[in-house]
């Protein structure tokens, strides 16, 4: 029997014991998700996801408590990367902007990583059996490892500040879109998950009609606003990678 696919278009929209037994996809394309999928192609050992700046910090100061506890010996080289608001955090290595993670900044360092929406998306997630990363840059990888699987599927779309945001809603179209094609009789279990199959439809017909679409939404108005219009376009190109990020909830760690 094939497995059912509900999109959550917020996290606040579903109770963390709904993801017990399944696969959760997180969803910030704009642009948690993407700079993970990036940070990782270019060579950095794990991405730790933190809820806060000062969890952050805290993990980067040598001989903490926190960072005995994930395993983070005295010389490991670590950066500190992530934004609030869309900008950089003050004493912070890195932006959110995936292409500043270069194999000549993090290859074989540890990223400690916190964003305003999407490392909160994660944590809600973490009662699912299995947590994935999922972007535009791994669009079919993602599909492929969702065709391969029997557990529940749960497309958990970060959002905007709290609001449901169209870029993430558009990938999660995407996917389910996807998976149709692999596996036609697999149940679409909620009504959000139909709303995004069609937002995917009707914004996908070609690619002008795409890139619109990431630019008209929430948060790539957002970013347009701040100047990042680079980083919208970015993160709309499709398949540059072809692996899955994996976040190990023992270890707080993102790999692939």
């Amino acid at each position: 029997m094939p497995p059912n696919i509900n999109v959550h278009l917020l996290p606040v929209l579903f109770q963390p014991k709904e993801l017990l037994g399944g696969t959760a996809v997180i969803i910030d394309i704009l642009r948690a998700s993407t700079t993970i999928c990036h940070a990782l192609d270019a060579g950095a050992s794990r991405v730790i996801p933190c809820l806060t700046v000062e969890e952050a910090r805290e993990l980067s100061t040598v001989g903490s408590a926190v960072r005995t506890k994930l395993n983070l010996d005295a010389n490991e080289q670590v950066l500190l990367g992530g934004e609030r608001g869309g900008v950089k955090i003050e004493g912070f290595d890195l932006t959110n902007t995936p292409t500043e993670y270069t194999p000549e900044k993090v290859k074989d360092k540890t990223v400690l990583f916190t964003t305003t929406n999407g490392t909160k998306a994660l944590h809600h997630s973490a009662q699912a059996e299995e947590v994935i990363i999922g972007a535009f840059v791994n669009l079919s990888a993602v599909i492929e490892c969702l065709t391969n699987q029997n557990r529940p599927i749960h497309l958990v779309c970060a959002g905007t500040n709290g609001a449901i945001s169209g870029e993430d809603v558009l990938f999660a179209g995407a996917v389910v879109a996807g998976l149709l094609k692999k596996k036609p009789n697999i149940e679409l279990e909620n009504d959000s998950t139909r709303l995004a199959l069609d937002f995917w439809r009707s914004n996908s017909q070609n690619e002008a009609q795409f890139r619109q679409a990431m630019l008209d939404s929430q948060g790539g108005r957002n970013l347009q606003k701040l100047g990042l219009t680079a980083d919208i376009e970015r993160a709309g190109d499709r398949d540059l990678f072809d692996f899955v990020p994996i976040w190990n909830k023992q270890s707080n760690a993102i790999t692939q």
